[in-house]
């Protein structure tokens, strides 16, 4: 399925305006100047996209702070000129990605910002909005994390559910070996770890590992020789009071849902 960006933002404008925005019909046709502005401290994102939904109704935009930069309260993010009509109907379709994956991209720098080395690095997970997963991962790597896969079919990702219903890790891994040069494994112990390794997995994910049990695993894959062959991955339970003790234990990913699925936005506003 390819990704059609003028398409999908055209259908946000669409589901929010139905047959048409009759408030704003009832303005004359009238040239003004807009501006949106945040309310509050943050990373922005979203402006690219921001401005090709005024664009597709006629109007032009000046941005003034590109996406990943840091804006404060009361600061202008862009300024907007056209027919009055045309602005107010993408108002809020604006105002609502914007806010959106500008939280989400301050959320991730805030986290980004904890991190004891740049060795590891904050991962995304598929725990967005419906129809909104490109937009939420695109705001994670403006913020300064990395996307993860985006859809199901970019990679193998062995969960607890798939080796519930197969009954045998090993027997799925080798038919992901067979099959996949890359492939990531989901574990919960220490054991399938090592077993996940030794077969060839690409990734491994410590399902709700402890700081403690992530190191122990990690000296145990060393011991075996398997830790350079790996990349190991942290998942569960991880916020913003924990991560840097996540950082030091050596894993070279952690994913944290809560970025795109607990999103705070960003308080923004447009002013004519």
């Amino acid at each position: 399925m390819e990704f059609n960006l003028k398409k999908e933002l055209q259908s946000f404008l669409s589901e929010d305006i139905g047959k048409g925005d009759i408030t704003s019909s009832l303005l004359s046709k009238k040239k003004i100047s807009a501006k949106i502005i945040s309310r509050e401290k943050a990373v922005v994102a979203g402006v690219k996209f921001a401005k090709e939904i005024f664009n597709l109704k006629g109007c032009t935009v000046r941005i003034l702070k590109k996406d990943g930069q840091k804006i404060t309260p009361n600061q202008a993010i862009m300024i907007i000129s056209g027919d009055a009509r045309q602005i107010l109907t993408c108002e809020r379709t604006v105002l609502n990605l914007l806010t959106r994956m500008s939280g989400i991209a301050t959320q991730t720098h805030n986290l980004v910002a904890k991190m004891p080395n740049k060795k590891t690095k904050i991962f995304a997970t598929r725990k967005t909005a419906p129809g909104l997963r490109f937009f939420d991962k695109e705001a994670v790597k403006i913020g300064g994390g990395e996307k993860h896969r985006l859809r199901l079919d970019e990679m193998v990702m062995i969960k607890d559910n798939h080796i519930a219903v197969s009954n045998s890790l090993l027997n799925l891994i080798k038919k992901a070996k067979r099959r996949y040069k890359k492939f990531e494994v989901e574990v919960e112990n220490n054991s399938d770890a090592i077993l996940a390794a030794k077969e060839g997995a690409t990734i491994i994910m410590l399902d709700n590992f402890s700081p403690g049990q992530i190191k122990k695993t990690i000296q145990d894959l060393k011991i075996r020789r398997l830790r350079n062959k790996v990349k190991i991955e942290a998942s569960g339970g991880i916020s913003s009071k924990n991560i840097s003790q996540y950082a030091k234990t050596g894993v070279d990913i952690i994913s944290v849902g809560s970025i795109t699925n607990s999103v705070k936005g960003i308080d923004m506003s447009l002013e004519i």
